[in-house]
């Protein structure tokens, strides 16, 4: 089975307010397994027009359990701090076998 990954691309528009998500986020990834791959750090784009600066890919050990923690309470509770604060995406996506 493949491993599936979260992958976002967000730009923060009130990092005060986004700092309340980033800080609750990790315990409820840990929850499901997740592992932060990249979260943040300096990406030089090469082609095309980035939606965020910040880069986030966390991987699940499969499909199920990326999605289940995106549909968690835990997740749910949250996620409107990430919203209020931040544009961009969050994507899951299926990794190669």
């Amino acid at each position: 089975m493949a491993k599936c990954y979260v992958v976002g691309n967000i730009n923060v528009i009130d990092p005060e307010g986004y700092q309340k998500y980033a800080s609750q986020v990790q315990p409820v990834t840990d929850a499901y397994g997740g592992k932060y791959l990249i979260r943040g750090g300096t990406s030089t784009p090469k082609d095309g027009t980035p939606v965020g600066s910040r880069v986030v890919v966390c991987e699940f050990p499969d499909r199920a359990t990326a999605e289940a923690w995106y549909h968690s309470e835990g997740y749910q509770r949250i996620i409107g701090d990430r919203l209020a604060h931040s544009t961009g995406f969050l994507t899951i996506v299926d990794g190669v076998d």
